[in-house]
């Protein structure tokens, strides 16, 4: 009997060795599978989420896209208006200065015109008729310098310099000297 018993120990265990080597075998195949079937998961839940993330950020782009195009808009409208303000007050600068200019021409018009007499008595007559003339010329240029338009004038200077530019750059070189000492003084 110990024979028999002996065959059949020998016979389980020789039996057994197979039946674990056919579930280790088993074993990492199914795990394998398993694994690949949760990447795949994993990979697919990834994708849909790199999608949902997507589509977000399209979202709030366009919403960005669309404030900045409203902004934008806003902003031209604003420049439009402060433009269009600069230039009634421009303008209505320009005819300020037109009328101190055309009042300043005619005062020193006047100025002349009294001092002639003196003129007269002092150096001749001779004198006091050239004194007369200029004050005749600068109350002409004065009574122009009121009937014309600021666009007028800027036509007339733009002409006045397209056909005497040195002329032009010489009288703007004097009257920056002047400007430049009166400013220098006044500090």
């Amino acid at each position: 009997m110990a024979e028999t018993s002996k065959t059949k120990t020998r016979k389980s265990a020789a039996k057994k060795p197979e039946t674990k080597k056919t579930t280790k075998a088993n074993a990492p195949e199914s795990n394998t599978a398993e694994a690949k079937s949760r990447f795949n998961a994993a990979l697919d839940e990834a994708r849909a989420g790199a999608a949902a993330l997507k589509a977000e950020a399209g979202e709030r782009a366009g919403a960005y896209r669309q404030q900045a195009r409203e902004k934008g808009t806003d902003l031209v409208s604003e420049a439009k208006n402060y433009g269009n303000e600069a230039k009634a007050k421009a303008s209505d600068l320009a005819v300020e200065g037109k009328t101190r200019a055309s009042d300043a021409l005619s005062s020193f018009g006047k100025i002349v015109a009294d001092a002639a007499p003196q003129i007269d008595e002092k150096v001749g007559e001779q004198y006091g008729d050239y004194a007369r003339k200029a004050s005749r010329s600068l109350q002409e240029a004065s009574a122009k310098l009121e009937a014309k338009s600021v666009d007028e004038i800027g036509e007339d200077a733009r002409e006045f310099v397209r056909k005497s530019p040195g002329t032009a750059l010489g009288i703007a070189a004097i009257a920056g000297f002047i400007i430049a000492r009166l400013f220098r003084g006044s500090k």
